[in-house]
């Protein structure tokens, strides 16, 4: 006979894998989808519109992995007292606070993953698109790719610190936001 510690454990593992699998067909079918978006619209682009789709897929990538940090670090007690005044957004923070390892894990790693594998495609045909239009006979791909990755690890290190700092106001907002598509 199995022990009621047994039985939860049984359980938990059994929602990490569904979990498991949840996230990798996720992930494949939104990945899949925008690069598909992506890379055949960047193509149809000039250099200038191009740059700037890259620049948003980057910002979008940063934004999502600071609501990621901040929802491990919020706590439930500001939102309690929110909810106990029917601040809008309030009950839809408490629910992103308490799931928050599946929160935290969509927003930084599948759609920051997801935006940095586009912000890299984009790149390599931006890189194409430049080298082209300009005439280089020398490959730029190198210089592009540093780039773009400066600009995602440095935009996440300070978008870290300030979701550390700040993490149940960006929470908040998130919440608000999202209370707005709730019935």
């Amino acid at each position: 006979m199995k022990t009621k510690l047994e039985k939860k454990m049984k359980k938990q593992k059994n929602e990490t894998i569904s979990w498991f699998f949840t996230v990798f067909i996720l992930t494949f079918f939104l990945s899949m989808f925008f690069s598909y978006i992506s890379t055949t619209s960047i193509n149809n682009l000039q250099i200038i519109p191009a740059l700037i789709v890259l620049i948003v897929v980057i910002f979008v990538g940063v934004l999502f992995d600071i609501i990621g940090v901040a929802v491990t670090c919020a706590t439930e007690e500001e939102f309690h007292a929110m909810a106990s005044k029917k601040v809008k957004g309030a009950k839809t923070a408490l629910k992103l606070v308490r799931s928050a390892p599946k929160v935290s894990n969509i927003c930084a790693d599948v759609i920051g993953d997801i935006c940095g594998v586009l912000s890299g495609a984009i790149s390599a045909i931006l890189t194409i698109k430049i080298t082209a239009s300009l005439g280089l006979t020398v490959n730029i791909q190198f210089i592009m790719s540093a780039f773009v990755a400066s600009f995602t690890v440095a935009g996440k290190a300070l978008g870290k610190n300030f979701a550390k700092t700040k993490c149940n106001k960006i929470i908040g907002a998130v919440a608000k936001l999202l209370s707005l598509f709730e019935k």
